[in-house]
């Protein structure tokens, strides 16, 4: 393997190893804005939830999850 394609490896697993940090948001480089833009989404999503959730399947067919409350 070459010098250059062995430095190339070197920074793509430090790249696919980098999580989001809140200093992302100020970051001005492609990684920082596109680690805080998911973690954006990702958070909306998670606080606003799904109205009609469902399990994917793997067979491909969808899995309704019931809106009911247990019994007591």
């Amino acid at each position: 393997m070459s010098e250059k394609n062995k430095n190339h490896n070197v920074e793509s697993k430090d790249i696919a190893g980098r999580v989001y940090d809140v200093k992302d948001y100020k970051g001005e480089d492609t990684l920082s804005s596109g680690l805080a833009t998911s973690h954006e989404q990702v958070s909306d999503a998670y606080m606003e939830g799904e109205i009609k959730p469902v399990v994917d399947h793997v067979d491909g067919e969808d899995i309704k999850i019931e809106r009911k409350g247990f019994d007591k």
